[in-house]
C-alpha cells in the first residue's frame, strides 16, 4: 500500500531531479540562441531537443558519458573517443526507405477517407468497416515513420543524439529520436502508444503542462498538444476524444489488470485483448486528424 503523503513526495523527487537534469545555469548569448532555434539538423522535423543537449553537443562534450552499472545503482563518468554514428544511420536510413515504400504503395490504396464512403458503410458489415478502419490508420503512420526517422538520421549523421552505451558496450543513438516503431504497433494501452509516439514532443508537453498543472493536467495537456498543432478543427475533435480515451483507458486498467497477471497463459489474452482494445481506440481517436475537417469527421463518427 502506498501512503499519498509517500506519493506526492515520490512525485515531486521525480519532477525536480528531470528539471535539475536540464537546468542550464548560464545565460545563452545571441548567437547561441538562435543557433539552438535555428540549426539546420532540425530544419526537416525537428526532432525537438532540450538546450542543454544541444549545447553540450555543440560544445564537443557530448562523448563525456555516464554509464549505468549493470545493476542501476552507479554511475562512473568515463571518456571515450568519438563514437561512428554510421551504423545507426544506415539502419533509420534503411527504416526511412521501408517507410517511403509502404506509403506509397499500400497507403494510395488503402485511403482513410474510405472509412466515410457511403457506399462502403452501407454495403459492408461491422466487422469490415472495423478492419479496413484499422488497416487504413495503420498504412497512416508510415509517412510519420519516414519524416520523424530520417530527421533523426540527419542529427545522428552530424552526430548528434548519442547517448551512450548500454551495459554491453553497444552504443545508443537516440537521445532525440521521436518514435519506437515497434512499441507502437504492439501497444497493449493507450498510454503506451503515446509514450512511444512524437516522444520528444510528449515530453516537451510533460515538462511544461502536465508536471505544472494544478488541476485537470491530463485535459489541459491534450488541449495544449491541439493548439501547438494547428487551427484543424480535426486536430481538437482527435484531442479531446484523446482525454476520454485516456481517462477511461487508465481507469480500466488500474481496476482490472492485476486480475490477469498472475498466469503467463492469462496474462497473454489479456496483452491480445488489449492490443486489439488500444488499436481499435487509437484508430477511431485519430480518424479527425487526418481528415482535418468538421463535416467529414461527424460523418465519421456517425
Amino acid at each position: 500500500m502506498t501512503f499519498p503523503a509517500v506519493e506526492i513526495l515520490k512525485n515531486c523527487t521525480i519532477h525536480l531531479t528531470s528539471c535539475l537534469s536540464l537546468n542550464y545555469r548560464r545565460m545563452p548569448s545571441l548567437l547561441e540562441y538562435l543557433s539552438y532555434n535555428c540549426n539546420f539538423m532540425g530544419i526537416l522535423a525537428g526532432p525537438l531537443c532540450s538546450y542543454k543537449d544541444y549545447i553540450t553537443f555543440i560544445e564537443g562534450r557530448s562523448y563525456q558519458l555516464q554509464q549505468s552499472e549493470a545493476n542501476g545503482k552507479e554511475d562512473t563518468k568515463y571518456e571515450q573517443t568519438d563514437p561512428s554514428p554510421n551504423i545507426a544511420v544506415a539502419q533509420k536510413l534503411l527504416i526511412c526507405g521501408l517507410s517511403l515504400l509502404f506509403h506509397m504503395t499500400i497507403t494510395k490504396t488503402l485511403p482513410v477517407e474510405y472509412n466515410i464512403d457511403d457506399n462502403f458503410r452501407a454495403t459492408a458489415s461491422w466487422p469490415v468497416r472495423f478492419f479496413y478502419l484499422y488497416v487504413s490508420l495503420m498504412a497512416a503512420r508510415p509517412k510519420y515513420y519516414f519524416a520523424w526517422t530520417l530527421a533523426d538520421a540527419i542529427n545522428n549523421a552530424a552526430g548528434f543524439g548519442f547517448r551512450g552505451y548500454d551495459k554491453n558496450g553497444v552504443t545508443r543513438w537516440d537521445l532525440i529520436s521521436n518514435l519506437r516503431i515497434q512499441q507502437i504497433e504492439f501497444s497493449t494501452s493507450f498510454k503506451m502508444f503515446l509514450d512511444n509516439w512524437n516522444i520528444q514532443t510528449a515530453l516537451w508537453l510533460k515538462r511544461v503542462c502536465y508536471e505544472r498543472a494544478t488541476f485537470s493536467p491530463t485535459i489541459q495537456t491534450f488541449i495544449l498538444s491541439a493548439i501547438w498543432h494547428g487551427v484543424y478543427p480535426g486536430y481538437y475533435l482527435t484531442f479531446l476524444t484523446g482525454v476520454l480515451m485516456t481517462l477511461a483507458a487508465r481507469a480500466i486498467r488500474n481496476n482490472i489488470r492485476h486480475y490477469f497477471v498472475e498466469s503467463p497463459a492469462v496474462k497473454l489474452c489479456y496483452d491480445i485483448v488489449t492490443w486489439m482494445a488500444t488499436q481499435a481506440a487509437i484508430s477511431y481517436t485519430v480518424v479527425p486528424f487526418v481528415l482535418l475537417s468538421v463535416k467529414p469527421s461527424f460523418t465519421f463518427y456517425r
